[in-house]
């Protein structure tokens, strides 16, 4: 698998003319079950630092905002600084989705060889879309944050499956990946890393012809399994989101009648 990818790229994966961050995943393998039984415990390490690193990464965000106002683009070193705290908040979620085995690194820059990278290719971008960019970026928010937590609304089922048979059936693998893709470049276009708008929630489903195979979610093919897994996942996500809407709702109204006594 090619070594993880910033400021560089394939022409086959640009739209028009924008660079689609990339995401390489290798072929699902056997894992070990051990580790699928305590994963998400073997994570917490990682998410703590992730965590901190959050904190340094939305103030670079604040930062780069100003800076690309000015500029047109984001200053290089903050720009190096949130490409490899994506690929490492990427790597660990690859984890913890079940995606592969490897424990991932505490390094902000992979070692050779690791089955989860990321491309990204910052560059210019409109000062008008970055002015706006909280803004643009509500509609993709809102199918990033239906995917996510129709994923993990059966994260407990998807878990068992992966402990029965030491890995991720082929559809669930290309559903889950693709959910993954997704949010990564959402929070690749959030961080102004790239001007390309969040795109392709199904897949690729434009591949030209001969068009080399980097991985196997580059590019990402999503069978029918798959994609009704996504038609799942942003069906759970709405129902989740209506529930605790009326939840609250009812929290507000009870909340508003025991004052009144």
């Amino acid at each position: 698998m090619a070594s993880e990818r910033i400021n560089t790229g394939e022409p086959g994966d640009s739209m028009a003319g924008e660079w689609l961050p990339a995401l390489d995943v290798a072929e699902p393998e056997q894992q070990n079950r051990f580790s699928i039984l305590l994963r998400a415990v073997l994570l917490i390490p990682h998410l703590v630092v992730l965590f901190f690193l959050s904190i340094a990464a939305f103030f670079c965000v604040v930062a780069g905002w100003l800076g690309a106002l000015v500029l047109g683009r984001l200053p290089s070193g903050i720009a190096v600084f949130l490409s490899h705290f994506l690929g490492y908040r990427v790597r660990v979620t690859a984890s913890l989705m079940l995606l592969n085995g490897r424990y991932p690194p505490f390094a902000l820059k992979p070692p050779a060889g690791h089955p989860v990278r990321i491309g990204l290719r910052p560059g210019r971008l409109n000062r008008l879309a970055v002015f706006f960019r909280l803004i643009l970026m509500i509609p993709a928010a809102i199918v990033q944050s239906l995917l996510s937590s129709g994923w993990w609304a059966l994260g407990f089922i998807w878990w068992l499956i992966a402990l029965i048979l030491g890995r991720l059936p082929r559809p669930l693998f290309e559903a889950t990946a693709a959910t993954l893709r997704y949010v990564m470049r959402y929070e690749a276009y959030m961080m102004m890393l790239t001007s390309a708008y969040p795109k392709k929630v199904f897949g690729d489903r434009d591949v030209a012809a001969g068009e080399p195979v980097h991985s196997a979610t580059r590019p990402l093919l999503v069978s029918g399994g798959g994609t009704a897994l996504l038609v799942l996942f942003l069906l759970l996500g709405i129902v989740s989101g209506v529930t605790s809407s009326v939840s609250w709702s009812w929290s507000d109204s009870d909340s508003g009648t025991a004052s009144m006594y």
